[in-house]
């Protein structure tokens, strides 16, 4: 999992805060390029931070994941780890109770 900071956790921070939103919204609230935000949300789609929901299939609306939350919460930790992506895993399967 390869995250452009400050970009990605601002992303994730804005979605965690505001809710589920499309990237024009998500970009206002963060203070970056639309462009760059709509590059950047098929990219946190594929690590599994945030989805892409409905209704329709290229509405572009998007919520965080609850992986999307934990790798939120870890941020400060994102350059101090090896393996960023390993982490959030340890830390979402000790949240399970399965």
């Amino acid at each position: 999992m390869k995250l452009q900071r400050p970009t990605d956790f601002d992303i994730l921070r804005v979605l965690d805060e505001h809710g589920r939103n499309v990237a024009s919204n998500i970009a206002i609230h963060a203070d970056k390029d639309r462009n760059y935000v709509n590059t950047r949300l098929p990219v946190l789609e594929d690590y599994g931070l945030v989805e892409k929901i409905g209704p329709a299939e290229r509405s572009g609306l998007y919520e965080i994941t609850e992986r999307g939350r934990m790798a939120l919460e870890y941020r400060e930790e994102y350059d101090e780890v090896e393996d960023f992506e390993a982490l959030v895993e340890e830390e979402l399967g000790e949240g399970r109770s399965d």
